[in-house]
């Protein structure tokens, strides 16, 4: 039997083709990408992390077990002391700082993906939140591996920006979560398979829509 995050992602296959294919995300791979757009990407991402920080911390308060709330925290862990430091590292390479990171308005998709994370995070039972969750930990595991694989840029910034998101720890995470969510939705009735496909695609979609943001610089 086809696990369920597999037909979700078969399901979002032409969006997963845009998202990897964007002209944001090649750019990094060939290592020619403006360094005004990285700067962009960087800044809206840090503010984007604060609130998957959140995300996780609102799940390990919903968790209806001990196991379940470790697992949550050791996501709210890995993200706020592993990625958040990885990221401010990363920034001040390009010259930003955390002040200014800390002042950066949000942009519209930024503001617009969050949002819908946190709601899902308040509202919905955790396979929804799963649901909502994991087009970013796959997505940018996916990307970060069909990067690696096509040949690390000569650009080492952007080679250590694939390093990053194609590492087997990252990849576990995103696994770990996959398994977690198909696990949970074993015989729940489809009304409730086709909300948490809705949730998926939105975020498919966000994922698609920040890389544009990125890319436009565009509030």
């Amino acid at each position: 039997m086809e696990a369920f995050s597999l037909k979700l992602k078969r399901s979002a296959a032409e969006l997963w083709r845009q998202e990897l294919g964007h002209p944001f995300v090649q750019g990094i791979g060939r290592g020619d990408l403006e360094e005004e757009k990285f700067r962009f990407y960087l800044k809206q991402d840090y503010l984007f992390l604060l609130d998957y920080c959140r995300v996780f911390a609102l799940a390990v308060s919903r968790s209806e077990s001990e196991e379940e709330m470790a697992f949550f925290e050791s996501l709210l862990h890995a993200t706020l002391r592993h990625e958040m430091d990885l990221h401010r590292d990363y920034a001040v390479k390009f010259g930003i700082e955390r002040r200014e990171m800390e002042a950066e308005p949000y942009g519209a998709a930024t503001y617009s993906y969050t949002r819908h994370l946190l709601e899902s995070a308040r509202s919905e039972r955790l396979e929804g939140l799963l649901a909502a969750l994991l087009p970013c930990s796959l997505g940018y595991w996916e990307i970060g591996c069909k990067l690696k694989e096509a040949g690390r840029p000569g650009n080492p910034l952007y080679a250590e920006w694939i390093d990053m998101y194609s590492c087997q720890e990252f990849g576990d995470l995103a696994q770990e979560m996959c398994r977690r969510f198909d696990l949970r939705c074993r015989d729940l009735p489809l009304r409730d398979l086709k909300r948490f496909e809705g949730l998926f695609l939105r975020s498919v979609r966000y994922e698609i829509d920040f890389w544009e943001m990125s890319w436009r610089m565009r509030y």
